[in-house]
């Protein structure tokens, strides 16, 4: 049975239970949350005969998501939904790009409004969920993309089972990507170009991605996971974690450690391991963090093209996951809550990547990111919040970059 057969069924397994008198439990114990995302986004292309000046766009999301309760007894049935909705406030054809709004590909420019509908049954045996239908992980083998006006999301199912308190288990398939500024299905592909030498040889992409994976928690303070994932006939992927943290003197140490194996599944030239390391000193209202990230093998890190890939290098622009790439990161957090101004955030960080190989030789690049935030903490504005992200790019191969967004969020649950 297939997977779109297996949701078909489901949702209409469901359709049915809705048609009759709803229990208590169904309703009662749904949650509804609405939230509004205004996005300005601005990217300034650096370089000398650039084919673009810029990237800038102006938008407003509009996402619903209402999660039912469960039917009662040993096995439960309930529904989910998620509503997405983007608008354009400001474009132009020779500023688009920005990842915010779907584009009309017949005529160079934004569309002015895109919208999507995704379903997800829930089937509850104990504790173990299986969900079928619109998906939005965040496994190291898949997370999905929040980093605009609205998620990515995938279509498939996922089963996460319970071995006990300590012991959870992760199974699936997708079988399709939906990418944040669009709101169609589509297969499933690696991501290619820069300085990664990814190729796919033949069919392009894939329209299966599956994925098994353990996580075990040994005590409160250390965690480890383990899972796999194969995108059908173009690349496997192993990835381990182990995160561990305890408190020395005044604040708390933590340590996150990393690592990836990935190789071609039938038409690709993947092959990629990555190793990191990141420590965190957390001390009264301050962090301060130090990264190394390394890529050995003949590409660069393998990821589903449009997610996140699990990177401790992931910021604002860059993920410093090339060929060869050596990355190190400096990273400072302060919190103003012990100044009076509770809700109010600044980060700094620093990311230095080395050793590229290209096909001229070896390259370089950096990264510097600003981010400063708030949140009103009550009255009538309580949950506004207000977010400056600021970046710098600079390479020796590719497009140097300044960017700027300004994002305004309101939140409403009930």
């Amino acid at each position: 049975m297939t997977m779109k057969l297996l949701q078909t069924t489901a949702l209409l397994g469901l359709s049915g239970l809705l048609a009759l008198p709803v229990n208590a439990a169904f309703l009662e114990d749904s949650q509804t949350r609405l939230e509004l995302r205004n996005f300005y986004f601005n990217r300034d292309f650096r370089q000398s005969g650039a084919a673009q000046s810029k990237a800038d766009e102006w938008a407003q999301g509009i996402r619903l998501d209402w999660q039912s309760g469960y039917t009662p007894g040993r096995f439960g049935v309930g529904l989910d939904a998620i509503g997405l909705l983007g608008i354009k406030l400001d474009s132009s054809p020779d500023r688009t790009g920005t990842g915010l709004l779907k584009a009309d590909r017949s005529e160079g420019r934004a569309m002015d409004e895109y919208a999507q509908l995704g379903l997800t049954a829930k089937l509850r045996l104990d504790e173990h969920v299986l969900r079928l239908g619109t998906l939005l992980p965040q496994l190291p083998l898949a997370m999905h993309n929040d980093s605009r006006l609205l998620p990515q999301t995938f279509r498939g199912g996922w089963l996460q089972a319970k071995g006990s308190d300590a012991l959870s288990f992760d199974l699936g398939r997708f079988d399709a990507i939906n990418l944040r500024d669009s709101s169609d299905h589509q297969r499933m592909r690696p991501v290619q170009g820069g300085a990664r030498n990814v190729s796919v040889r033949g069919k392009p992409d894939s329209n299966a991605f599956d994925f098994a994976g353990a996580s075990y928690r040994f005590n409160p303070d250390t965690r480890a996971s383990y899972h796999y994932g194969e995108l059908d006939g173009i690349y496997r992927q192993h990835y381990l974690t182990l995160n561990h943290s305890r408190t020395l003197g005044t604040g708390r140490l933590s340590a996150d450690l990393r690592y990836a194996d990935a190789s071609n599944a039938g038409r690709s030239n993947i092959d990629n391991r990555m190793t990191s390391l990141a420590l965190a000193w957390q001390t009264g209202m301050q962090r301060f963090g130090a990264s190394y990230q390394q890529m050995n093998g003949r590409t660069g890190f393998a990821y589903l093209n449009g997610t996140d890939p699990f990177l401790v290098h992931l910021v604002q622009i860059n993920d410093f996951a090339n060929r060869d790439e050596r990355s190190w990161q400096l990273r400072h957090d302060y919190s103003f809550a012990n100044l009076g101004l509770p809700g109010l955030s600044l980060m700094n960080r620093y990311t230095h990547g080395d050793n590229i190989k290209l096909a001229s030789g070896r390259g370089s690049e950096w990264e510097r990111n600003t981010d400063l935030a708030y949140t009103v903490q009550n009255g009538p504005l309580k949950n506004l919040s207000v977010r400056w992200r600021n970046a710098t790019y600079r390479s020796s191969f590719a497009s140097d970059l300044d960017e700027n967004r300004l994002i305004v969020g309101y939140t409403f649950a009930w």
